[in-house]
């Protein structure tokens, strides 16, 4: 059976502390060696860890601190990506400051404030003029993979302190449960297709 994952494209001490926290609200696991500013892990490594770990789902960090071109947090995201015994169930792209113009679609954005919007947010979690884009440091790549939802966030653990884990961070946990509820209506359609196929012959 695959490990369900879900990519997170931040990797500082203040996401890092989000996302451990939301992990253990939701009784799933954070790989708490992918942070990093920028990520110090490879994609090996962290198969490795991801596939070890019995909870479920398994949060993973990537950051590529404003690397130009593809970074070791890209990837080392490539390679999580395309194991064949990990499911990325999706990604939350983080918004940044970045110089580099690096943008990603994303399919919904969540600001600080939890309303949910077509437009991408910025790294204060306010909402964005950008339709269905998002602005940050590790996330042009996320086009290029096989992610079946990507949410759009403003910076984890943070967006003016509404995000700090010691708050719960609630928008990093409505992003983790946004994907989740996403995935399994997609395995439910696809069941509910399998069904009809064979009522059909």
């Amino acid at each position: 059976m695959k490990k369900r994952v879900i990519m997170i494209t931040d990797g500082d001490l203040y996401a890092l502390k989000a996302v451990e926290h939301v992990a253990k609200e939701i009784g799933g696991r954070c790989i708490s060696q992918s942070w990093g500013n920028p990520s110090k892990m490879s994609g090996e490594e962290l198969v490795s860890m991801i596939l070890s770990t019995p909870y479920d789902p398994v949060l993973v960090m990537f950051d590529d601190c404003g690397y130009r071109g593809e970074g070791p947090g890209e990837r080392a995201m490539r390679e999580v990506c395309n194991h064949p015994d990990v499911e990325v169930l999706g990604a939350i792209a983080v918004a940044s400051k970045t110089h580099l113009a690096e943008w990603t679609k994303v399919d919904v954005s969540i600001d600080r404030f939890g309303e949910l919007s077509a437009y991408g947010v910025d790294k204060s979690g306010l909402p964005d003029m950008e339709f269905g884009r998002l602005d940050g440091d590790t996330v042009y790549i996320l086009d290029e993979l096989d992610i079946p939802f990507i949410v759009g966030v403003g910076d984890i653990g943070k967006m003016a302190g509404i995000d700090h884990a010691e708050r719960g961070s609630p928008i990093t946990r409505q992003a983790i449960e946004l994907i989740l509820e996403r995935s399994g209506q997609h395995e439910s359609e696809k069941g509910k297709g399998n069904t009809d196929q064979k009522e059909n012959r």
